[in-house]
């Protein structure tokens, strides 16, 4: 029976290779029990190559396993090596591991040799490889005398290193005397042999502390080359007299530090060859020297270099290929250009191979009977030679075994016997290196064993493989059968896949797959079986993934992950960023379902990932987080082409930081005129990097940039240099020139004077020029400082004049400057109008008429007309006292205007006076004139006293303006019910001298509205209104409270706590409405019963014939306020002299008079059914119910 551990040979899908990789790794980890018998098999060894650290003990090993365990022996340079007589050599019990105690007294260098273990029990013998142990060396440097080098600037030089050879080989690097390690570059770079390569020297390579390090890492040591000094002197230094003193030291090379083509400092000649081993790292190098430095490139002649494997080292000077195969043997050019030449350099390589597996040989578990093979197959070039060794010893010394025939590499076994088991060496070597390989024959007759535990819990997630084990041993080789269930059938392979090691594959797992699974091993020896369970479990899902973010440094950025998971699987969450983990940073926050990063910062961008793992599975998402800002500012500012008016300036942009940059802002600073004072140049589309700036003479410009995308704009980049223009004369002449006067007696001439950036030059100064506008006077002018007035004395009184103002430098004058008017000074007018005449319109508007004073009178501007006037007293007698003057103005030349807001009834004066720019003039004669009456205001005050069951007393106080003489009072009342419904209405007429009056025969328990008025000569007043009850009849009520047959009834009762409750909501209601603006219902009814004898006269409109203001004819909404005493207050009337007066707009005139329009706000006449003066209160609608 052979037992060969191999994967049956199923076709599989494609999906499913990862799968049989795994089932083939299970395969070749069965073993034999070792509960039995079997040969040796060596499980630990050192390597073939075997470096020790001298300062330490010599570990060697060899480990093994077997049954019955075996013994162990060592060879030493192919000789037996007695442990036992050397002192310093001990064996690990069990093992057959050495340690070799050289450090207490021994030397490694002792113990350097080739040593062989073997293990050996009764079934055969393995050894190990030759393992070849040789001390590690890291040697000084030979002593030598460095001299400096000198040479010129722009010649090649080769440092030489010429490391002492150590084991194993140091690793080589320059550093200088602080141990900083020495810049490299194109020009100047390490080769692979440790030399330091100067393509050209530049006189920065000057120093004296050139020195080369080698590093043997295996013990930990660095040494150190003495220091090499070098100097690099140009052309202009190199005189006779210095040649002549470089005697005594190496004058490194001839060649001219010139322009040059290059030449190879490594290889030489044109060609050169190069051997490699399979599997190494190939590596050609080409170093070029030349002026300029030459740039290196890499071909393969006769085909393409792998994309996969083909790397650039040392500035493209080393071209490495790892993995190397047989196929990248070939010819390899390097080609050093610059732009004086190039040259060519061919490296052949041969790849050659070490021997290395094709299949190595495998055991055996055969029974009695059975036959089998070993296979050894090795490849190599050149082709390796394949030896075989039974127990160690070569086959061809071996005892003879009839069961055995060897066929070059295979040995074929027939018929085979207990005696038959051995181990067998397979050698495969060629000159570059060999593989030994143990492999054994074990003959045994064993029932079968199950060797996975039973009843094992597998589980696995739906839709997925399930691999369910069944690791058996037996010989012969048993045949595996899979149940599911307690009493199922063979499982059959049209649906799983049964492997040759015993695993059941159920390629996609479903929900009904969840079971026993039952798997029964036999051979003619007997049976074995063992039960496992199968779990199916929901995939892990992200079902809220997160999503792309775009967010500004500084900002917060919140990423979600939700996961939907098998219930009886707890999931983890983790965050990556970029693959890896989340900073260490407290502004990163994981929480539950969300990952918040605050703070952004821009090194905060990247892919963030969600993985939820299971134990059965994990999913994952990914979101990226793009870090956006204002860009960061320019730099390298730059000024090229630099003439008098122009130059260009030049920048490289900083990082956009992932926000594209949409235009460049140019500030210039004149630093000669406003230091530290930036002002907007221009402006150039972000795809810019130079813009072509027009300047000004004479400024010492400096510019600087800022960039500017979606977020904003940069800081400004540093500032550029300065460049001083030429001067020339001024380009342009001061503005806002003016010329007024001061006094009646000069001009001053003034202007906006030209700001240092104007200038042009030095020395600004300005030519003031002035002469009269009428005269034939010629020009006067003046030169003056850097000033912005001039004053010319002496001029008569508010002359035009024609002036012009000049800017002028060392250099020049500006162009000739624009002539402009100006006047000598005011003074004040000389003449008042005459001719004052007023025309009263009505009671409250007068019209003021006068003559305009002559043009010549007025010296200086016309600003318009002034009128005075004031009331002097009332016409009554009865309110004498005297009010400030009131002035208004009118602007311009009008001869004309209107007085409003006067009171009616009052005796005016007004007069008349010019105004120019100095003041005002004298005053016309003072005029008098008086208005007729007006109507009244309301009375002051009206409240109702005494009530009884019949009568009220009404007392009142007069209409605080009674604006006439009154006439009589007007008395109007009607009754109110229940339902709010107005009753007919009295009209009363009361002689003017009362303020009390009693109404009698009234109603009892009844409410009345009141309406009540003044009168004069020219009408009604304005009416104050206010509601009254009179007194309950308690004989009525004492009647109704012996009627007790209903209203003790208790469903009456209720019937009427129903209706209260309800009214009392509906007052609620009312009183919410009507403080919101709702109409009271006593209103409705005003509306419709309204007094045809009240009508409003044309004057309390606020209308003054052609003159009223349109808003004067809006109706005004003025209800009454009844306070607790049930007095009402009639409020003043504001006035305003608005819109009469032009130009002033209601403000204050130099006397403290107020300026505008005066109006009266009266309350509108209420009469039957006009809206409701007072707003309801609670109790007085309960009371109307009563």
């Amino acid at each position: 029976m052979q037992l060969e551990i191999m994967p049956r040979k199923k076709r599989l899908p494609a999906g499913r290779a990862p799968l049989l990789l795994l089932l083939c790794q299970l395969v070749r980890a069965l073993d034999v029990p070792l509960d039995l018998v079997q040969p040796p098999t060596i499980t630990q060894q050192s390597p073939k190559d075997y470096i020790i650290d001298p300062r330490e003990n010599i570990v060697i090993q060899c480990e093994a396993k077997g049954k019955p365990p075996p013994s162990f022996s060592w060879t030493r340079n192919g000789t037996h090596f007695d442990i036992e007589k050397d002192p310093l050599v001990t064996m690990k019990p069990g093992s057959g591991t050495l340690t070799i105690n050289i450090m207490s007294e021994g030397k490694a260098e002792t113990y350097e040799g080739v040593y062989q273990c073997t293990a050996r029990n009764e079934r055969g013998a393995a050894i190990s490889n030759n393992i070849v142990v040789r001390p590690s060396r890291s040697p000084l440097w030979t002593k030598e005398k460095l001299e400096p080098i000198t040479l010129r600037n722009g010649q090649s030089l080769i440092l030489p290193c010429r490391p002492p050879l150590g084991l194993p080989p140091p690793i080589i690097f320059w550093m200088d005397n602080s141990f900083q390690r020495l810049p490299q570059s194109e020009r100047v770079s390490q080769g692979l042999n440790g030399d330091l390569y100067f393509s050209n020297v530049l006189p920065e390579d000057t120093r004296e502390d050139y020195i080369c390090y080698a590093r043997f890492n295996h013990t930990q040591t660095i040494q150190q080359k003495q220091p090499i000094s070098v100097k690099v002197i140009s052309v202009d230094e190199l005189n006779d007299t210095i040649a002549a003193n470089l005697n005594d030291s190496e004058f490194y090379s001839a060649k001219s530090n010139r322009e040059r083509p290059p030449t190879f400092l490594t290889p030489e000649g044109n060609a050169s060859h190069k051997e490699e081993l399979r599997g190494n790292v190939l590596s050609l190098e080409c170093i070029a020297e030349g002026l300029p430095t030459p740039i290196i490139y890499w071909i393969k002649e006769d085909g393409t270099l792998p994309i996969n494997r083909t790397f650039y080292k040392n500035f493209k000077k080393t071209l490495q290929i790892i993995q190397v195969s047989e196929a990248d043997s070939g010819n390899y050019q390097c080609i050093a250009k610059n732009p004086l030449g190039a040259i060519y350099h061919t490296i052949s390589v041969t790849v050659k191979a070490a021997p290395y597996w094709i299949m190595a040989p495998q055991n055996l578990v055969l029974s009695p009977g059975e036959d089998g093979r070993l296979i050894c197959r090795a490849n190599g070039n050149p082709k390796p030679r394949i030896s075989w060794l039974s127990n160690g010893v070569p086959i061809e010394i071996a005892p003879d075994d009839p069961s055995r025939n060897i066929d070059g590499d295979t040995i074929i076994f027939s018929n085979v016997q207990e005696r038959s088991s051995a181990v067998y060496q397979c050698n495969a070597s060629n000159e570059y290196g060999y593989l030994l390989a143990n492999a054994f024959v074990n003959v045994l007759a064993e029932p079968p064993r199950i060797l996975t535990s039973a009843n094992t819990l597998y589980q696995v997630i739906t839709d997925r493989p399930a691999l369910l084990d069944c690791a058996f041993f037996g010989s012969p080789l048993p045949t595996v059968e899979w149940f599911k269930g307690a009493k199922g059938s063979a499982l059959r392979e049209d649906i799983y896949v049964l492997h040759e090691n015993g695993t059941l594959e159920i390629p996609v797992a479903q929900k009904d797959s969840t079971g026993t699974y039952t798997c029964v091993a036999r051979n003619k020896l007997g049976m074995a079986k063992n039960e496992v369970h199968l779990e199916i479990k929901d995939a892990t899902r992200i079902i809220k993934q997160p999503e792309y973010a775009v967010v500004q440094r500084g900002g917060t950025v919140s990423f979600e992950c939700k996961v939907k998971h098998d219930h009886t699987l707890i999931p983890t969450i983790t965050w990556l960023k970029d693959s890896g983990e989340l900073p260490n940073d407290g502004r990163f926050t994981v929480d539950k379902d969300h990952l918040v990063v605050a703070d952004v910062w821009d090194n905060d961008g990247g892919t963030y990932t969600c993985v939820a793992n299971t134990t059965l599975d994990n999913v994952s998402a990914s979101a990226v987080l793009s870090v956006v800002d204002v860009p960061n500012p320019p730099f390298d500012l730059e000024l090229t082409d630099q003439l008098d008016k122009s130059v260009q300036l030049s920048w490289t942009p900083g990082n956009d930081n992932n926000s594209p940059i949409t235009k460049f802002i140019i500030e210039y600073e004149d630093a000669m005129h406003e230091a530290g004072l930036w002002h907007h140049q221009t402006e150039v589309s972000g795809m810019q990097t130079t813009a072509q700036l027009k300047l000004s003479p004479y400024v010492n410009y400096s510019f600087r940039v800022m960039a500017v995308n979606s977020l904003g704009r940069s800081l400004p980049s540093e500032a550029s240099e300065q460049y001083l223009t030429k001067a020339a004369e001024p380009d342009t002449n001061p503005t806002a020139v003016e010329g007024l006067g001061s006094e009646p007696d000069n001009l001053v001439i003034t202007w906006k004077p030209l700001n240092g950036f104007e200038s042009n030059g030095p020395g600004l100064q300005y030519k003031v020029s002035w002469r009269q506008k009428d005269g034939d006077d010629e020009w006067t002018s003046v030169v003056v400082a850097n000033v912005s007035k001039y004053i010319v004395s002496g001029t008569p009184t508010f002359v035009p004049y024609l002036i012009k103002v000049q800017a002028l430098n060392d250099v020049g004058f500006a162009p000739e400057p624009a002539v402009v008017m100006g006047h000598s000074g005011e003074d004040l007018p000389m003449v008042a109008p005459g001719n004052v005449r007023v025309n009263v319109v009505n009671s409250t508007l007068a019209e003021v008429h006068w003559d305009p004073v002559p043009l010549k009178s007025i010296r200086g501007h016309l600003q318009g007309y002034r009128i005075y006037y004031w009331k002097a007293q009332s016409s009554s007698k009865r309110n004498r006292r005297h009010l400030e003057k009131k002035i208004l103005t009118f602007q311009g030349s009008k001869t004309h205007g209107m007085l409003p807001g006067l009171e009616p009834f009052s005796h005016y004066t007004l007069n008349v006076r010019v105004v120019n720019g100095k003041g005002e003039g004298p005053a016309s004669p003072d005029r008098v004139f008086t208005t007729p009456e007006g109507v009244p205001s309301a009375p002051s005050s009206l409240k109702i006293v005494n009530p009884t069951l019949d009568s009220l007393t009404l007392e009142w106080d007069p209409p605080s303006r009674p604006n006439g003489i009154l006439t009589e009072y007007t008395l109007k009342y009607q009754p109110i019910n229940s339902t709010h419904e107005l009753g007919p209405l009295v009209d009363l007429k009361i002689p003017a001298n009362k303020t009390r009056w009693t109404l009698k025969n009234l109603n009892f328990s009844t409410r009345y509205k009141f309406y009540f008025y003044a009168q004069t000569a020219a009408g009604s007043g304005s009416q104050i209104t206010e509601e009254a009850v009179t007194n309950v009849d308690e004989g009525k009520m004492a009647m109704a409270s012996r009627q007790v047959d209903i209203a003790t009834q208790g469903w009456f009762i209720g019937l009427m706590c129903a209706v209260a409750l309800l009214i009392l909501i509906l007052l609620i209601v009312c009183f919410i409405r009507r403080n919101k603006g709702g109409k009271y219902p006593v209103k409705e009814k005003e509306d419709a019963h309204a007094d045809p004898e009240i009508q409003p006269m044309k004057e309390d409109d606020g209308t003054f014939g052609e003159y009223s203001d349109a808003e004067d004819h809006k109706p005004l909404k003025k209800g009454s306020r009844t306070p607790s005493d049930r007095t009402v207050k009639k409020e003043d009337s504001d006035d305003s002299l608005v819109d009469y007066g032009e130009g002033v707009n209601g403000q204050f005139n130099e006397d403290g008079s107020f300026i505008g329009q005066y109006s009266g706000k009266k309350e509108k006449e209420p009469a039957e059914g006009n809206e409701s003066s007072e707003a309801p209160s609670p109790v007085n609608a309960m009371n109307s119910f009563v």
